[in-house]
């Protein structure tokens, strides 16, 4: 009688199936919604097999209703390749889907938490950029249907808080990796491995000096968890990153030697507004939770790796 029911939706993505194996974990009820654009079965497969465990395949557009205690609200294609490829259905996933899961959050009185993201902070020209900056980004380029969609759904949350009461929690994902990625996805961590076990050139984009901070998913997941059990006046939102910086090259050198690959570097033209540095100002998360990364680069890439290399 004391199990949370929760709603994940984007359960079946990356991040997300990691979230719903955390929740069952802690003995909570945890429903994954998932349209499967780009999430994947196999992701949740094992999680199934858990009888607190329930799928429901719907577009999170689209209204909903049954109770909940809270909810994660993850559903967006992360990915430029996927974001990209339906610009229009992006831009609603995330508006319309932190709409619903708002109303949904009023009527049970439930927690709701968004997974908003750095690339709020646009092409950022404050650097580390901490959550007071309010960033540089285009609101008409190929980028934006991800990056202003964040930025509406964060506009909404906090509407919602001062005009309903809705308990809030937001949260900005710095890069992040680890297990469960698609392969196919075109994030920069999965590209390289990806190419590298498999002998191909290695793109790198640009002169691969931009940089990029990257976080493993375990660390995340412990993030998340530490925001939404915080005090209702904890709202965010709170950067979750690992402030570690590595240019682009010094990425695809640590991927070439734990892999063994002979691969060389092919260097292509830089994306439209793509950011040329990103780092996180993690302090408000150490101050509020005591949560900083605990995996570094070497170690989480080595176990991403691994996981890739059963997929070759």
């Amino acid at each position: 009688m004391n199990k949370k029911t929760v709603l994940v939706t984007g359960g079946a993505g990356f991040v997300g199936s990691h979230l719903c194996k955390a929740l069952l974990e802690r003995k909570n009820h945890v429903i994954c919604m998932d349209n499967f654009f780009t999430g994947r079965m196999r992701n949740i497969e094992l999680l199934k097999e858990n009888p607190d465990f329930d799928v429901i395949i719907h577009d999170v557009t689209l209204p909903y209703s049954f109770y909940v205690d809270e909810i994660y609200n993850l559903a967006c294609p992360a990915s430029p390749p996927h974001y990209q490829r339906d610009p229009i259905a992006t831009y609603k996933t995330s508006v319309f889907g932190a709409i619903n899961a708002l109303e949904l959050a009023n009527k049970w009185n439930a927690k709701v938490f968004q997974a908003s993201t750095s690339e709020v902070y646009g092409d950022a020209q404050v650097h580390p950029q901490p959550e007071e900056y309010w960033g540089n980004v285009n609101p008409h380029g190929i980028r934006s249907c991800y990056d202003e969609g964040k930025r509406g759904a964060e506009t909404l949350f906090f509407d919602y808080h001062r005009q309903h009461g809705t308990r809030i929690k937001i949260v900005r994902i710095f890069n992040t990796y680890g297990p469960a990625m698609n392969p196919e996805d075109g994030r920069v961590v999965s590209n390289f491995i990806i190419q590298a076990l498999r002998g191909e050139d290695i793109t790198v984009y640009g002169d691969g000096s931009q940089t990029r901070s990257f976080q493993y998913v375990d660390d995340l997941i412990r993030g998340f968890l530490c925001l939404m059990d915080s005090d209702d006046s904890v709202t965010g939102p709170v950067n979750m990153g690992n402030p570690g910086e590595f240019t682009m090259l010094e990425l695809s050198e640590k991927v070439l030697a734990l892999t063994g690959s002979k691969s060389r570097l092919v260097h292509k033209p830089l994306p439209s507004d793509d950011p040329k540095q990103r780092k996180p100002d993690i302090t408000l998360a150490e101050k509020l939770f005591g949560w900083k990364p605990e995996i570094d680069l070497d170690e989480g890439l080595k176990r991403t790796i691994e996981y890739f290399r059963g997929m070759i």
